[in-house]
């Protein structure tokens, strides 16, 4: 069974949180729906839950409601645990580089912050 934690920054913000408070309730209903599926069960969807190629093994999650897709990107500390790291809505068919990569940058702090406890 997997875990899902949300990053938090050096000063405690935390981007992925801050993104949910400006969505409206039914958006937020579908992303719970989705994680909640992520933690449940082993083999999730690829519809919902995927490795990013050609990146530092960022994870998306992907939920779509109405014409709204909603992605957060993270990635694995350990086997069972999710780090969600940045949330953005998608309007384009491609994941925008600036995207990915704020998401990797957010890993590398992560894992440095970790390091140094």
């Amino acid at each position: 069974m997997r875990k899902i934690k949300f990053y938090r920054s050096e000063t405690g913000k935390c981007p992925v949180e801050e993104y949910f408070d400006s969505l409206t309730n039914k958006q937020f209903e579908k992303i719970s729906f989705v994680l909640d599926l992520i933690e449940q069960i082993d083999i999730v969807p690829r519809k919902y839950f995927k490795k990013l190629k050609g990146t530092d093994d960022i994870w998306e999650v992907r939920v779509q409601h109405g014409n709204n897709i909603f992605r957060i990107l993270g990635f694995f500390d350990g086997k069972d645990q999710v780090i969600l790291n940045h949330a953005f809505t998608k309007k384009t068919k491609k994941i925008p580089v600036k995207e990915i990569a704020t998401a990797e940058m957010r890993k590398k702090r992560y894992f440095k912050q970790k390091a140094l406890k």
